[in-house]
């Protein structure tokens, strides 16, 4: 496994992205072709599981996980439990002046980090668009 580690700027506040990038069911609306809801706890506390699809219509692949580390407003990680998806991922959130930068960093196969990563710029670069007009 090898860490990908990349990072956007926002013209955000560091509480209104963290409460869009934790915002899940709206992640889709950002995130490359993924779904993702609660399906245990309230998601928002250590402890609580995501489910996440990742496709387009019934041929992807779903990829549950554990937050393992919730601390508001500045870092989520959690624990991948799925078969095919293994490791940990976190999303950090860092105030940097009247904005932010949001920095997502996952565990991922070797063979698979130069694929993955332009999947993960581009949801990114939609992060940034999406948290800046963000509302709830």
């Amino acid at each position: 496994m090898t860490r990908l580690e990349l990072s956007v700027r926002v013209d955000a506040p560091a509480e209104t992205t963290w409460a869009a990038v934790t915002d899940w069911a709206r992640q889709g609306e950002w995130m490359l072709l993924t779904r993702v809801r609660v399906v245990g706890g309230d998601g928002r506390s250590a402890g609580s599981s995501l489910s996440a699809f990742t496709g387009v219509g019934g041929v992807g692949f779903t990829d549950t996980m554990r937050i393992t580390a919730w601390e508001p407003p500045h870092r989520c990680a959690v624990e991948h439990t799925g078969r095919l998806v293994r490791g940990t991922a976190e999303f950090r959130v860092v105030e940097r002046g009247a904005g932010s930068e949001f920095v997502w960093s996952e565990d991922v196969p070797w063979a698979l980090a130069l694929a993955f990563a332009p999947g993960v710029r581009w949801s990114l670069h939609r992060f940034a668009s999406f948290a800046r007009e963000y509302r709830r």
